[in-house]
């Protein structure tokens, strides 16, 4: 089945990055491309209202947002046409508060699931300090490790994560988005209830979180 598109604001919000270091984990994220016509997810406010703290460092303002259609979460985003690049802040509640973890990226294979996906992936370790970084999920069940610039089908930088109203996680990120491709992709997102030892638990594979997909366009 196909994607459903994410709904898409203009507006802008202000956000900021703090440096994170990187560890290998290991978690499998799993992504389908149909949607039933409801959700048991909590409903998150709308990308329109939501504000960013500018705790972390540099302020930056997004043109545009969408707001997901799972596991409330929501996209800002600012699209460059004369570099085909997009800096994005994506936001979700974690799973069980602190414990959890939260993950987005697109699919340059022009496949509509997870395999073939580039992600930024965050979480708290177990010293306190966020952790965020690029990984390749190339399987259903991706090592999840840090990607080296070599691994990855296109740059990005960046990367960067914050808490935001005490209870959700902003990851940020630029993406220097796969030449000739264009600026419309499957983008995949998650969430997982626990992090065990540093290493993200696997996520429930019921519900909203096997629904978690749409596509985006980020030049509309």
């Amino acid at each position: 089945m196909a994607a459903a598109a994410a709904t898409v604001r203009r507006g802008s919000a202000s956000s900021s990055a703090s440096v994170s270091h990187a560890i290998v984990l290991a978690v499998v994220v799993v992504a389908c491309s149909s949607f039933p016509p409801t959700s048991t997810a909590a409903k998150a406010a709308p990308c329109s209202s939501q504000t960013f703290s500018g705790t972390g460092g540099e302020q930056q303002s997004y043109a545009s947002c969408a707001d997901l259609p799972r596991l409330g979460a929501t996209l800002h985003y600012n699209y460059t046409a004369a570099t085909n690049t997009v800096a994005v802040a994506f936001r979700a509640p974690q799973g069980k508060g602190a414990d959890g973890w939260v993950a987005w990226g697109i699919n340059p294979s022009g496949r509509s699931g997870m395999v073939g996906t580039q992600a930024v992936v965050a979480f708290q370790s177990s010293n306190g300090s966020l952790v965020a970084y690029p990984t390749v999920l190339d399987s259903y069940a991706p090592s999840m490790a840090p990607a080296a610039p070599g691994d990855l089908a296109f740059p990005v930088s960046g990367v960067a994560a914050e808490y935001a109203d005490g209870k959700e996680m902003v990851v940020y990120a630029t993406l220097a988005l796969p030449a000739g491709k264009g600026s419309k992709f499957t983008n995949v997102w998650q969430q997982g209830a626990a992090v065990v030892n540093d290493v993200p638990a696997v996520h429930p594979t019921t519900g909203d979180n096997i629904l978690s997909t749409a596509t985006i366009d980020f030049s509309a």
